[in-house]
């Protein structure tokens, strides 16, 4: 049996292990490497060297025999948490006053660091613009960031300059009340001039990276779309206006209705005809109430230029 016992200093935690019987008279770098299989024979070597395991309260070698209902502690360097560095990189803010930041995101950026992706995202362009005056709710490495914009959807995104505005503007996310319209190119021309999608996002049940209609543990999300255009006999330019905001939520529902993006090649068609970095989605309208003034406020931006040269060559193809 074991318990996580955390906090014994500020910078280390320890867990605590009492030896079942089954593992009477082993060593104890073979028990630990048995009963935490999480941690490596090499890494629970290291932890005995600097006398971070402890049987009964004495530091211990790596062969001694363990005995049942011993007490086994070790205690484990608390990771830090990586910091980001900010970077001058060039970005195109929309608005900025002392509480919020609008950027226009191009095509490519990665929103904040994370595997693959421990540099050059719009967080280490803010945290130099900014000076690192960013709010610091969603962590060091998410400065200032409140929703995000895939990596391959260009358009508008807020961030917060102090934990006040953050708050609020996250209070209005989660209450569904900030305005969002996206544009997007989808395949097949719709019958219809307008609709509604609600149905419940989550994990993809074999597929960990992606995303799905999941019903029995996805959470609720609703998307209402209406069609400014079917293009020829094969495309659609339509507009999103989100209810939720769920990770993928457009991409994902417009595939569970058989309309994926253009350009998506991991919910649509694997090969994309027209050969696109990503999908034909942009983020062209925000609109939320600011966290001082408590007035309306509401941003466009226009399409970039990669998206306006589709459709008409979308159009010429009709």
């Amino acid at each position: 049996m074991e318990e996580d016992l955390l906090g014994f200093s500020e910078e280390e935690q320890g867990i605590k292990l009492i030896v079942d019987e089954e593992y009477n008279g082993i060593r104890i770098d073979k028990y630990l490497s048995q009963v935490q299989k999480e941690l490596s024979r090499s890494y629970i070597q290291k932890l005995i060297e600097e006398s971070r395991v402890l049987m009964e309260d004495k530091p211990v070698k790596s062969n001694l025999k363990v005995k049942t209902g011993a007490k086994v502690i070790c205690y484990m360097p608390k990771e830090k948490e990586a910091e980001i560095i900010p970077e001058d990189l060039p970005i195109d803010i929309i608005y900025e006053d002392d509480d919020i930041i609008l950027i226009n995101k191009p095509k490519g950026l990665v929103v904040h660091p994370g595997a693959g992706h421990e540099t050059g995202t719009l967080a280490n362009a803010l945290l130099y613009h900014c000076k690192g005056k960013l709010s610091g709710i969603n962590g060091n490495m998410r400065p200032g960031i409140v929703h995000r914009i895939d990596r391959d959807t260009t358009g508008i995104l807020v961030a917060c300059k102090n934990d006040k505005a953050h708050a609020f503007i996250a209070e209005q996310l989660k209450a569904h009340t900030i305005n969002r319209r996206y544009q997007a190119i989808v395949y097949q021309p719709f019958k219809e001039e307008c609709g509604r999608v609600e149905a419940p996002i989550g994990r993809h049940p074999k597929e960990r990276k992606k995303m799905a209609v999941n019903y029995k543990n996805g959470k609720y999300a609703a998307t209402n779309y209406k069609v400014l255009e079917n293009l020829s006999n094969r495309y659609a330019y339509i507009e999103c206006s989100l209810e939720t905001g769920r990770t993928h939520q457009i991409r994902v529902h417009m595939a569970s209705i058989h309309h994926p993006l253009l350009g998506d090649t991991v919910y649509g068609p694997v090969k994309d005809p027209f050969h696109l970095q990503g999908q034909a989605l942009h983020a062209g309208l925000l609109g939320f109430i600011h966290p001082t003034t408590k007035e309306y406020m509401e941003f466009t931006v226009p399409l970039p230029d990669y998206f306006t040269k589709l459709l008409v060559k979308l159009r010429h193809k009709g």
